[in-house]
């Protein structure tokens, strides 16, 4: 038995094949799959809003794009969509050069569907997780930018140097008192969300703050 996919997540199926596609999207909504179909990369290009969730279901042999140009054009218009190839005639140096792109799987038709739904769930599950961190970040650089200046160079200074994080050492290198440093902390903690240093260099890592406009220089 297949659970249903969670959320309002999509699949995306495109196949030049009228039977081919037809046939799928009709398997696939019988399981609970919400599913819109393109004859042609061109054609989803037009439809698409990467905001909406989902994954791909795309056919690597089609006249015009071609699935690894898709997969290529979306990737440098910072798409991250989840992609399962489905071909008939594609070798192995197409479907190796799709999976090294990041492609979810690489399926030969004829396929079973439960493998297909199986894929579907996975890809929907890593673009849950992907759509989930990217949340995080931006909450991260939102909460980032209400750090006063001051804030903001200490927290640079602590992600920067992870292993000189006391009170003693920031004061000593901002030539100002520990004291003044343990009230600042206390307020970029407030301010991040968090209750740790550990978990503000963790936050730096996927929210990027160390290339946030350094500010130390007019910092108060």
């Amino acid at each position: 038995m297949t659970l249903p996919p969670e959320g309002n997540s999509t699949v995306f199926l495109i196949d030049d094949d009228d039977r081919i596609r037809t046939s799928l999207a009709r398997a696939l909504r019988k399981r609970d799959f919400a599913v819109q179909s393109f004859a042609s990369a061109e054609d989803f290009l037009e439809a698409y809003d990467k905001g909406r969730p989902g994954c791909l279901v795309l056919d690597y042999g089609m006249p015009g794009l071609n699935g690894l140009d898709l997969q290529k054009h979306l990737a440098e218009n910072s798409s991250a969509i989840p992609i399962i190839f489905i071909s008939g005639h594609a070798g192995v140096p197409e479907s190796v050069q799709a999976m090294k792109a990041g492609a979810v799987d690489f399926l030969e038709k004829p396929f079973r569907q439960t493998t297909l739904v199986a894929c579907i769930n996975a890809a929907f599950a890593a673009d849950r997780a992907a759509r989930s961190a990217e949340e995080g970040a931006r909450t991260a650089r939102n909460n980032f930018e209400r750090l006063t200046a001051r804030e903001k160079e200490i927290a640079q200074f602590m992600i920067a140097s992870p292993s000189n994080t006391s009170s003693k050492e920031i004061g000593r290198h901002l030539n100002i008192s520990p004291r003044t440093v343990d009230h600042h902390r206390a307020r970029i903690l407030e301010k991040m969300a968090i209750h740790s240093v550990a978990e503000l260099i963790d936050l730096s890592i996927s929210a990027a703050l160390l290339q946030t406009n350094r500010v130390g220089e007019n910092a108060g």
